[in-house]
């Protein structure tokens, strides 16, 4: 008994150590470069149990303490991030989430990239249902008129924002297409305060799509994952349940790719 007791206690100390030392990286990497005492407050930890953890850190090359007692990260925690990027591949970490949040709502899921000024499905989950919606993997839709897409412009700098609407026109796909641009500025306001975007049959008649972002380590949106209805399919009050289903398997993906909504 007394033996299962020492290695609860040393595996919860390990286990403390690891989030102590995570804690100071994330500190770390949120400055160029920062004093002992300014890090200990952000990271709420005591002096002489950071500069402990600080000089395993120095010592093993994560860390760097210049003469002026300043703390900073090296490039070997990039290079470690970067390898670990090269091994990711967004549809197959994608694949299994996208799958759950169609078995789970019953319809069509799809993942899609920004391509120049249009987006581009590269994963689709069928929905079980005898009507479905049709689509395919490598086809292009607009930005500006599906939940994908409006995704990817709620991302776009103003300056992007602009060189995108001088570029392209907005066609009227259906009569609920948005034409205006200043309308479409509202909307991408909106997008980026609740965290998901939607298509009420402004690309196709019949149809409706919400969707959110997926972002990489950098807070980018790489990409957007959506769920198609047909209307007569979809209820209305079941809309923020669902969005909180579409949004959550973002998020898991995201956190994935290594974003830590910081």
């Amino acid at each position: 008994m007394g033996k299962k007791e020492t290695e609860t206690g040393s595996d919860k100390q390990q286990t403390s150590g690891v989030i102590r030392t995570i804690a100071i990286l994330e500190t770390l990497s949120r400055h160029q470069s920062i004093n002992l005492e300014s890090l200990a407050k952000e990271t709420k930890l005591p002096k002489a149990t950071l500069l402990r953890f600080l000089s395993t850190l120095v010592s093993l090359g994560y860390v760097y303490r210049d003469p002026s007692d300043l703390y900073s990260l090296t490039l070997k925690m990039f290079s470690v991030g970067s390898h670990g990027l090269e091994h990711i591949d967004l549809i197959h970490v994608a694949n299994p989430i996208a799958q759950r949040l169609c078995d789970e709502l019953g319809e069509t899921v799809h993942m899609g990239v920004k391509e120049d000024n249009e987006a581009v499905y590269v994963l689709k989950k069928e929905s079980s249902f005898t009507i479905r919606m049709y689509s395919r993997v490598g086809k292009t839709i607009p930005l500006y008129c599906t939940a994908i897409g409006k995704i990817m412009l709620s991302d776009l700098s103003e300056e992007e924002l602009k060189k995108y609407l001088e570029a392209i026109h907005l066609k009227p796909f259906t009569p609920n297409t948005i034409q205006d641009p200043q309308k479409l500025n509202e909307e991408l306001k909106q997008i980026r305060k609740q965290g998901w975007a939607s298509d009420n049959e402004e690309h196709e008649m019949g149809t409706l799509c919400l969707g959110a972002p997926i972002r990489d380590y950098t807070g980018k949106v790489v990409a957007a994952m959506s769920v198609s209805w047909p209307l007569f399919r979809f209820n209305p009050e079941e809309q923020k349940r669902i969005t909180c289903s579409i949004t959550d398997a973002c998020e898991g993906l995201s956190r994935l790719l290594g974003w830590t909504n910081v």
